[in-house]
């Protein structure tokens, strides 16, 4: 589900702090994901079999893709929600999130969100 729909349906503050969360729940896997290849290092002996080298190996090789992946992830939701969040801003009165969607005057492609702040009635455009 897109950041706009998802804004609309629970509203701003809800929806920053999912994407916090979820965001966090990628470094978590990260973590052990590092866990995971150091456990691998650890269990790596020349004195294996070649069948358990391979699988301590492919073991190191899926936790550092995982890693990668998961950081990577983090770092997007973060910076995304970041993005976001510097937006929420209301250049007329400076209240911080005390905006709600307007319904209607919207682009075609629902890819930014018109909101009115609830305190000043100043109006602008958050691209989520």
């Amino acid at each position: 589900m897109n950041a706009a729909r998802t804004i609309r349906r629970l509203g701003f503050r809800k929806w920053y702090e999912r994407e916090l969360l979820q965001s966090h729940m990628h470094l978590v896997l990260l973590l052990l994901s590092t866990l995971g290849l150091l456990g691998s290092a650890e269990a790596y002996s020349r004195h294996l079999s070649m069948g358990s080298q391979l699988d301590v190996l492919a073991c190191a090789a899926a936790s550092a893709v995982i890693g990668v992946w998961a950081l990577r992830r983090y770092l997007y939701l973060l910076a995304h929600a970041e993005f976001v969040a510097d937006q929420a801003v209301c250049r007329g009165c400076d209240a911080y999130a005390k905006w709600e969607v307007e319904e209607g005057a919207e682009d075609p492609a629902g890819a930014r969100l018109r909101v009115r702040c609830r305190r000043c009635g100043h109006r602008w455009l958050i691209e989520p």
